[in-house]
Formats: structure tokens, sequence, C-alpha cells
């Protein structure tokens, strides 16, 4: 989940969302990643850049749906402060549980993709 309710204004997102890391650890830059919004709801228009995709397991409610959209133009470099585990419940002992399922690298590379696509760089696609 990546909190984007504060210091973002509409257009930009401006709600906490499900969201996929698409950046490698960087030595020099710590605590920050590059992040792609997800979303259950169909964008209006669908665009290139937009994707449905199957995730396994599914998301927990609310976002548990047959596919989930990658949104290829909603990219941003966020700081871990932002970020969190989706919570799936308790534990029989009372602890928070979390969803930590990494994506296969095929998924990651399909969403590399859109990225791309988003930013007019569709021509660096046979390189990934």
């Amino acid at each position: 989940m990546c909190d984007f309710n504060v210091g973002f204004k509409v257009p930009e997102m401006v709600k906490r969302r499900p969201c996929v890391v698409i950046s490698p650890k960087i030595a020099a830059r710590p605590g920050l990643c590059t992040v792609v919004a997800l979303s259950t709801d169909a964008p209006d228009p669908v665009m290139p850049y937009h994707k449905q995709i199957n995730l396994r397991p599914q998301l927990p409610e609310p976002w548990d749906s047959d596919g989930v959209w990658v949104k290829g133009d909603r990219v941003n470099t966020v700081a871990f402060h932002r970020l969190d585990f989706i919570r799936t419940g308790k534990s029989a002992t009372g602890n928070r549980t979390y969803l930590y399922t990494p994506l296969d690298g095929e998924t990651i590379k399909i969403i590399r993709g859109y990225v791309l696509k988003a930013m007019g760089l569709s021509v660096l696609l046979r390189h990934l």
C-alpha cells in the first residue's frame, strides 16, 4: 500500500492504494523506491498503458478481484514511510498479519512495459 494522502493534490492520486514496487534497490537513493499504482476499477478511458492483470494470490478485500488494473501512467518515486504491507487480519496470538507475496519476474516485466508505454518509451520494450 502507498499513502498518497499527504502532499499530493488532485489530479494526482490522493488516497491509499495498492501498488507494486518496480525499482531495484539503489544505494545512491536509500529510503526511496519507484511504485506503480494498482486499481480494481477500470480506467476511463482505458489507454494503451493500462493493463488488467491477475494476481495470485488475489489481494484481500476490498481489492479482491479477478483482475487488477496496472496504471502505467501512475508512477511515483516515494519514500518508504509512505509504504506499508497490506494487512490481512490478525493471527491466533493477536499479531497483525500482512500480505507479502513477491511478484514473479514476468509480471514485473509486464508492468514495467506498461510504464514505458505511458512515458512514450515503447521503443525500449524490446530491451525488457
